[in-house]
């Protein structure tokens, strides 16, 4: 079994990655409901472009934010500790 010091350092990575995610989604919840409350006259394509960019910063990360990526490379670290 993996060092206990080792697998908590990687849990507290693994929820704080998890962490940054779920903040991003915000964003992409606004983004959403936006194009969801649009009406006819709406500039359908804008809406939908500023959608895709919340995604992608939630998947790959912002200037300052991690993304999706870096929680699924610390979601393997974590679990090859754990099953280790």
């Amino acid at each position: 079994m993996a060092d206990a010091e080792a697998l908590d350092k990687a849990r507290r990575k693994l929820d704080d990655e998890f962490a940054e995610v779920q903040r991003s989604l915000g964003d992409v919840h606004v983004a959403y409901q936006a194009v969801v409350n649009a009406e006819a006259e709406d500039n359908l394509h804008d809406l939908l472009k500023v959608l895709e960019k919340a995604v992608k910063e939630a998947r790959d990360g912002g200037i300052i934010g991690s993304g999706a990526n870096d929680h699924r490379r610390a979601l393997d670290s974590y679990l090859a500790l754990k099953n280790a």
